[in-house]
């Protein structure tokens, strides 16, 4: 079965979730609209009788069964667009790939600027929110939450790679992972902002992984850089990481972090605050301010 024809099997199946979730939603609001008048009641009569506890029992129960209910339709359509999203992420890295090996076809265009930019705000906005179960922990890559140390990060995926510039001085770019080899532990990436030209060979060491979750303020706060915490951040604008202090932790899901960018142009060292997703804020490995 080709892509597209999973894709298109899968957007219909997600149809059809979108429609259960409306339907089960209209049997709950009846349901809760039959608590709030049974209330109502109780109040008018000024009396809680063994008639209205058994009543109200029985219709937070059938609260509780429908909210699970809708709870597991809505997992359901997240694993579908999670699913439809990685055969879009093959089929794209599939079609880089057959233009880098083909002999015949002229080069590709580098990617404009304001293009680039755009995709990558898009990747941000776009980067699943982490939904767990009561008790569940966050996984690895979700917000703050670090790789696990033999984590090897796939084909396709965006990370933050220490390279040397032309003047010779090391930084952090985005790239985008090309392989990796188990016999040497290094990866080839490519630089996002220079597609299709410069390839660079690097250590385990010299790559971080970009969060694949975000992380929840709400349910999860613990999964998120705090106050004042050092980490690499990507620039506004640009497609480098720089040193930078946590200002503020996002507040809400949509939120973004405010950091404190490096920049011994100002007084005190620091740059006004300014805001970057979840998606592209990783821990840095060196402690000291430089």
């Amino acid at each position: 079965m080709s892509a597209d024809t999973k894709i298109a099997e899968l957007l219909t199946e997600l149809h059809q979730l979108i429609k259960q979730t409306q339907e089960e939603r209209s049997r709950s609001e009846h349901n809760l609209l039959n608590i709030q008048k049974t209330h109502e009641r109780m109040q008018t009569e000024n009396k809680t009788s063994p008639y209205y506890r058994s009543k109200l029992r029985g219709l937070y129960t059938t609260a509780k069964a429908d909210a699970e209910a809708e709870c597991s339709i809505l997992r359901h359509s997240l694993d579908k667009i999670a699913e439809i999203k990685s055969l879009l992420e093959e089929r794209r890295i599939a079609a880089k790939m057959a233009g880098v090996n083909s002999n015949g076809d002229p080069p590709r265009k580098t990617m404009r600027r304001g293009v680039l930019m755009t995709l990558l705000q898009q990747s941000a906005m776009t980067l699943p929110l982490w939904i767990g179960k009561p008790g569940e922990s966050p996984p690895p890559l979700c917000g703050a939450t670090p790789a696990s140390s033999d984590y090897v990060a796939k084909q396709g995926d965006k990370v933050a790679a220490r390279v040397k510039a032309v003047d010779g001085d090391e930084q952090w770019i985005l790239a985008e992972v090309v392989s990796y080899s188990h016999s040497t532990n290094k990866y080839e990436v490519d630089d996002i902002d220079e597609e299709g030209k410069e390839r660079h060979t690097l250590s385990r060491r010299r790559i971080i992984p970009l969060p694949q979750w975000k992380a929840n303020p709400e349910t999860d706060p613990e999964a998120l850089f705090s106050k004042d915490q050092l980490v690499l951040a990507l620039y506004p604008q640009t497609t480098c990481f720089y040193r930078a202090l946590i200002h503020t932790p996002p507040h809400r899901p949509q939120d973004d972090y405010s950091v404190l960018f490096e920049d011994t142009s100002y007084p005190d060292g620091y740059s006004p605050p300014l805001n970057v997703a979840q998606r592209y804020v990783v821990a840095c490995k060196e402690n000291k301010k430089k």
